[in-house]
């Protein structure tokens, strides 16, 4: 289950310490950290971003009352750090940076600088309650990083191909092509650990066995969902379809009625479930009517994709939360 910052305990008990509320700002090389229990002006605490500071940094948090510390993502510069703290049973929370940065614009705070930031990221953990990380298991670890470096070989081959079609010089289309066929054959391999790992690990074939039974989804879609999105089955829809980014949000005010549209989330997973949308479109009985029905009441192509992908996601979340394959669900028995 997906678990929260807990809210301020209450300070009528003078026995019960008052809770700590953790910043840290990471870089490549350091880590800014302050806290909220260091009294009014204290400057932030600063530890290298290698084994022993970060080492260092989760020692000096034992012991103390923490009741969340926020890490703001930093292209994976701080996935060693998380992991040490989650190892150390210790309450962290990883929050997107723009999202931090729109809080921080919100209390007035415009300046940046890494100790400001540290402090900003104190009292986000401190008013907002983000969700707290879970630990990771080695598989997953290593099956989110299989994944990753596929996506990025993929944008490799989609950028050498369009440069392949701008080019008429023979050495440059020479050197194009031995790229496109060196990115390839990693593809291919990567593909192949991806698979041979899926299938090594019990829960994760189990898994890939429940969302593969649903015509129009593929084993990319699987391993990215399985790899980043470990919240499935686990969460209400609203809260699942919000997390990838499908869900649409008002835009009102007063007379004013905007169109709802979609924002944020993990764009990542929700790429990928786009296309495995506009396969089902095809190919899945279920989601080709459901879509048919949005055509045929005058929504827009792209409004009847995002619904298609709403759709899917929800069903697949369905599947994961009660361990049914598609052929069990209600909906496709009933259909």
């Amino acid at each position: 289950m997906t678990t929260h910052a807990n809210a301020n305990p209450s300070t009528n008990d003078p026995k019960q310490p008052a809770p700590v509320y953790v910043g840290i700002d990471v870089s490549k090389d350091k880590l800014d950290l302050a806290r909220s229990d260091a009294g009014a002006g204290a400057a932030a605490s600063t530890f290298a971003n290698d084994p022993a500071g970060i080492a260092a940094l989760a020692g000096s948090l034992a012991g103390a009352a923490v009741s969340v510390i926020v890490v703001e993502a930093t292209g994976g510069y701080e996935r060693p750090l998380l992991d040490a703290l989650l190892d150390a049973s210790l309450p962290a929370a990883l929050v997107n940076p723009a999202r931090a940065r729109h809080f921080a614009k919100g209390l007035g705070k415009l300046a940046k600088a890494d100790h400001l930031d540290a402090a900003v990221l104190m009292e986000f953990g401190r008013l907002a309650s983000p969700r707290l990380a879970e630990k990771r298991s080695k598989h997953r670890t290593e099956l989110e990083a299989l994944v990753t470096c596929r996506r990025q070989l993929l944008h490799v081959r989609t950028e050498q191909s369009n440069r392949r079609g701008a080019t008429a010089s023979k050495p440059a289309l020479k050197a194009i092509d031995a790229v496109l066929k060196e990115v390839g054959k990693q593809i291919a391999s990567l593909d192949g650990q991806i698979r041979k790992l899926i299938d090594s690990d019990d829960d994760f074939h189990h898994l890939d066995k429940l969302l593969r039974s649903v015509p129009g989804v593929g084993p990319v879609l699987t391993a990215t969902l399985i790899a980043e999105l470990a919240e499935l089955g686990t969460l209400g829809r609203r809260s699942v379809c919000a997390l990838v980014g499908v869900a649409p949000f008002d835009c009102d005010s007063g007379k004013f009625k905007g169109k709802r549209s979609i924002r944020g989330g993990r764009s990542d997973v929700r790429c990928v479930l786009y296309m495995a949308a506009i396969a089902a479109m095809r190919f899945n009985p279920l989601i080709r009517t459901f879509a048919e029905r949005l055509e045929a009441a005058g929504k827009a192509a792209k409004v009847v994709i995002v619904a298609a992908m709403r759709k899917l996601l929800t069903l697949l979340n369905a599947m994961v939360r009660d361990g049914l394959t598609w052929d069990q669900l209600d909906l496709v028995k009933n259909a």
